[in-house]
């Protein structure tokens, strides 16, 4: 195992540091209003230590909205492991964890709105695969062997399923009342999936 330096540890301070002051700016005011002098002077450091840190603001950027994409994971994996009687509902629940951190109104603004922009489609892809698309693909593939689902390929059922929920999410985040979007799209999702069901 290698052991961090006292050099390491500050590094990864410093760079922690400028993640958090970066997201709160940006969940604030988005990532179009937010200068790296800014993000510098909030988070006490030096523009060297961003630039060593970070290769330009879109990079940090990246790493605020991978900061989120873990949060959420985290969430929505704790949902679908809770134990139920009807598998399915597992899925449920983690798509209402997910949405439901969608209307949020800075998660809306960083994920939503600014990323695909800032990160460029190819790096939002990219993200949005790596966070999402592995845990919906992992929870078809389990609906499917535990007989819930009809026997399917997992890959495409939930690419679909993934568009669906960026959808939704976008549906939530610009509804006058979030809570009732967020019931709304849970339902219908559980009506697409009892299409689906053995």
């Amino acid at each position: 195992m290698e052991r961090k330096t006292k050099h390491d540890l500050r590094s990864a301070a410093t760079r922690e540091r400028l993640i958090t002051v970066a997201r709160t700016l940006f969940e604030q005011r988005g990532f179009a209003a937010v200068g790296t002098e800014e993000i510098v002077h909030t988070a006490g450091v030096t523009r060297g230590a961003l630039y060593h840190q970070f290769r330009d603001k879109a990079e940090l950027f990246g790493a605020v909205v991978e900061a989120i994409e873990t949060e959420i994971v985290a969430e929505v994996t704790a949902a679908l492991t809770e134990p139920a009687a009807d598998p399915v509902a597992g899925l449920l629940r983690g798509a209402r964890v997910f949405l439901s951190a969608c209307a949020d109104p800075g998660i809306d603004r960083v994920l939503l709105r600014d990323a695909p922009a800032a990160l460029g489609p190819t790096r939002w892809q990219e993200l949005n695969e790596r966070y999402g698309l592995g845990l919906i693909q992992t929870a078809v593939r389990s609906l499917v062997d535990a007989g819930a689902l009809t026997p399917q390929p997992a890959a495409p059922l939930a690419r679909l399923l993934l568009g669906a929920l960026n959808e939704a999410a976008r549906y939530v985040a610009a509804s006058d009342d979030p809570g009732t979007a967020t019931d709304e799209c849970v339902q219908a999702l559980g009506r697409m999936l009892d299409g689906l069901r053995s």
